[in-house]
């Protein structure tokens, strides 16, 4: 098999993947198609040197959340905070409060929501996570520990917060 039908394997397998993880990011569809094909994009062009590493997946993922992270320092002059909490959606309904779980991931900063997604969500060691965002696992640690504190007052949630998050 060449490189390039190698690639079209890899990218139908790993596009769906990608782009629902970059959608929980941006939470934006539109932007999560756009990082998962710029990410797509840059896989291709060095799939002949990651390729042979066997660490096609962590390559993209960091692709990918370097992308999402740049993007939204270009861009965070657009966001405008405020102090309104959005209504919580009636948590019997599942669809809800999907809805509304991605609402409240939508309100963290970037690093925060990036943390967050990638070790609760794709369940990546804090490490691994560390190594990604290109930070110290005690970083990863305070921006997870912050992130989910910061979920738990949004979605009314009266959990311990767990150490070592």
């Amino acid at each position: 098999m060449g490189n390039h039908e190698e690639f079209t394997e890899y990218a139908t397998a790993a596009a769906t993947r990608l782009r629902n993880v970059a959608y929980l990011m941006c939470h934006d569809w539109h932007q999560a198609q756009d990082l998962t094909q710029i990410t797509l994009a840059k896989v291709f062009v060095n799939w002949s040197r990651i390729r042979r590493r066997d660490n096609v997946d962590v390559y993209a993922r960091q692709i990918l959340v370097r992308e999402f992270l740049n993007g939204k320092r270009r861009f965070s002059s657009t966001e405008r905070p405020t102090a309104d909490v959005p209504e919580l959606a009636d948590r019997s309904d599942s669809a809800d409060l999907r809805l509304t779980l991605l609402q409240a991931l939508g309100s963290l900063s970037p690093n925060q929501r990036a943390v967050v997604v990638l070790r609760y969500w794709e369940d990546q060691s804090v490490e691994q996570v560390a190594a990604l965002m290109r930070t110290t696992p005690g970083a990863v640690k305070s921006l997870a520990f912050r992130g989910l504190r910061e979920l738990r007052v949004l979605l009314g949630g009266d959990f311990p917060i767990e150490a070592g998050v």
